[in-house]
């Protein structure tokens, strides 16, 4: 974590933002993974554990190094402090399997029962208002297919940690490539320098992109959903209990109570198919996750797909992008 980690911190460090690590509220997504569960199955093979909190961190440290903004990058540091267990595996709980932002809640609502952090944001002169409509901070957050902190963190760490797509050597390459550029909006965006940095960062975004669309992915999704789902009929946990324990205690649950569970655990392939199987299975939409960053050029900036045939072949693969029909894997006939 370390290695990755300093990559992105400035030479300036924001010291500001240690006190807030010591809040219970930032405490609790420490136990919270990244990966929305798929550190619980050798389906997946991560780097190291990459929590909400080291996310948070990275993305804090993005912020102030492109903004040196105080405000904005103490928003940065809680931008995801609503976030339950198993993150956006229990937005497709809910329905939410495209838009994935049904699970989260309310950050001032969050704010307002910890009194520890409330005190701190009253010392750094923050309103609670300040914590509303994320997309108000530019660098940190806006919408799709534009780049921000907290999407570049996202593309980055899974070719990384997640997916070990690529060293540590091209995420740094990548990011000492970045500037502030000012989009077709008029609004500052972070974007790229160089257009090889940009076709590289656009090849990392594929990686990204096709994972989350395919079914290896959402099997995992769904597959805790399921259960999940099952332990609320069963009484063995809550809702509430998504967003007050720790990741690992539900996950206790879940394996002293689902045969299924080690069996999901030992997996090692998911199998994909286009004939429907007996097992257990997935066969749904997802949200397509999509980042076309900004390149310098000597007009202006613009997209790079709209300056690089190669890019825009990227972007035209992951368009194209389709997983098969049906994911499963062949030892989980039910859940």
């Amino acid at each position: 974590m370390k290695d990755y980690l300093d990559i992105f911190i400035d030479k300036e460090y924001p010291t500001f933002i240690d006190k807030y690590l010591k809040t219970k509220t930032l405490k609790r997504i420490k136990y919270i993974t990244q990966f929305c569960g798929c550190d619980y199955t050798n389906l997946y093979n991560p780097l190291f554990l990459f929590t909400r909190l080291d996310h948070s961190l990275v993305v804090a440290h993005i912020v102030w190094h492109f903004t040196h903004d105080k405000k904005s990058t103490i928003v940065a540091l809680l931008h995801d402090i609503g976030t339950p267990c198993f993150a956006h595996t229990i937005d497709v709980l809910m329905g939410d399997t495209m838009k994935q932002e049904s699970s989260e809640k309310d950050i001032v609502e969050i704010v307002k029962k910890d009194k520890k952090l409330l005190s701190l944001l009253k010392e750094d002169q923050i309103e609670l208002d300040n914590l509303k409509n994320m997309e108000r901070y530019p660098i940190l957050e806006n919408k799709s297919p534009k780049l921000c902190a907290d999407r570049l963190d996202g593309v980055l760490h899974t070719c990384y940690i997640w997916l070990r797509t690529h060293s540590i050597d091209e995420i740094k390459e990548v990011y000492d490539d970045l500037c502030v550029l000012t989009n077709e909006s008029g609004c500052e965006e972070i974007g790229f320098k160089n257009e090889s940095k940009a076709i590289k960062f656009a090849n990392m975004v594929s990686v990204y992109s096709k994972e989350l669309q395919g079914n290896r992915d959402k099997y995992v999704m769904k597959y805790i959903c399921e259960v999940i789902k099952k332990s609320f009929d069963k009484g063995l946990i809550t809702l509430d209990d998504l967003y007050n324990k720790k990741e690992i205690e539900i996950v206790n649950i879940l394996n002293n109570n689902f045969d299924s569970w080690k069996k999901f655990v030992n997996s090692k392939k998911i199998i994909c198919s286009n004939e429907k199987p007996k097992q257990f299975y997935i066969s749904y939409e997802t949200k397509k996750r999509i980042t076309i960053p900004l390149l310098l050029t000597n007009s202006s900036p613009r997209r790079v797909n709209e300056v690089s045939i190669k890019a825009n072949q990227i972007y035209l693969d992951i368009d194209n992008f389709k997983d098969k029909k049906y994911g499963y894997l062949e030892k989980i006939n039910q859940i």
